[in-house]
């Protein structure tokens, strides 16, 4: 043993060789080693309520409604999310949420998740109302029933319809499942009237301020139509409802679910607080060395004859 030793030490090209041999033979056993990794799961909450369909956004010169600035910049975070990233596309309204699919691949999945977002529209509400503290609740329990954990990003603007009084406000005390969450507020601090559609998506006019007035005596009544929101149209532009971003609201609502608030004013701020986040979860997995040890292998064979040739060039 201790001549096979001196041997390697005074012989470069035997060592060498000796050292290509070895990692080739480990490279057949295909090692590994034990790594811990960041799984990153989310899925994308898009308000499709009414108000989302006011036009105070801009994209380029265009003015454009919140919804749609939404969908603008999911595209572009989408376009900047790195493969193995799964995603989830949800819609909200009323008190429901409702997703699409669990988080599937985004590289794989690019052209679906991008159809899912081009698809996104206000027509597909099953109610008229915006509860948002309500829908947290079933959020947490959807997001329960996924294979695999998810962070959350809820695009929103942070107007509960009907407004919020001691009757409708539920209590989140005991909310569990929101650290972390991210709420991204779409919309201006300027008033702006809320269009009212009809099913074609022709405008028939604009939403009214009674239709967003207290009804405390009807949240007596029963849970399920808590302060419904009235079908009232505005006639004139004194009596439209003004809408704007409640980031107030938004901020108020993260910090009592220990969450995080953004102001979706273009994708990188969403982007930015996104990488605040925890992973989903962390996944232990093993992480093979074959092809670590038959590079190895290749360069300590191809150092040999490189060693070689400055020696003779040398000796010439």
């Amino acid at each position: 043993m201790i001549n096979i030793l001196t041997r390697l030490k005074q012989d470069s090209n035997l060592l060498l060789l000796f050292l290509a041999t070895l990692s080739l033979s480990l490279a057949v056993i295909n090692p590994s080693i034990p790594i811990t990794k960041n799984i990153f799961n989310y899925i994308f909450i898009v308000d499709i309520s009414q108000s989302m369909n006011t036009k105070d956004m801009t994209i380029g010169l265009e003015k454009v409604s919140r919804i749609d600035y939404t969908k603008a910049t999911l595209r572009k975070i989408l376009e900047r999310l790195p493969c193995e990233s799964k995603v989830s596309i949800g819609m909200f309204a009323g008190v429901s949420v409702a997703a699409t699919y669990t988080p599937i691949e985004v590289c794989e999945n690019y052209s679906a998740i991008n159809g899912t977002i081009d698809n996104l529209d206000w027509r597909s509400t099953w109610s008229g109302n915006t509860r948002i503290r309500e829908s947290m609740v079933n959020l947490a329990r959807l997001i329960r029933s996924f294979p695999e954990p998810a962070q959350v990003i809820y695009f929103t603007d942070g107007e509960e319809a009907p407004k919020l009084h001691v009757f409708n406000t539920r209590d989140l005390t005991q909310f569990q499942g929101g650290n972390d969450w991210l709420f991204a507020g779409v919309g201006t601090f300027e008033g702006t009237a809320i269009p009212k559609y009809d099913n074609k998506n022709q405008l028939i006019g604009y939403w009214s301020n009674e239709s967003f007035a207290l009804q405390p005596g009807m949240a007596q009544i029963s849970q399920g139509n808590i302060g419904a929101r009235n079908d009232y149209v505005a006639s004139g532009a004194s009596d439209r409802y003004l809408s704007r971003l409640d980031e107030k609201y938004l901020i108020d609502l993260s910090k009592e679910i220990n969450g995080q608030y953004v102001r979706a004013s273009n994708e990188e701020m969403v982007i930015n607080a996104m990488g605040k986040q925890k992973p989903a979860w962390r996944d232990q997995s093993q992480l093979p060395l074959r092809y670590i040890l038959t590079f190895f292998a290749l360069t300590v064979f191809l150092m040999r004859f490189i060693t070689l040739k400055k020696i003779q060039e040398f000796l010439k």
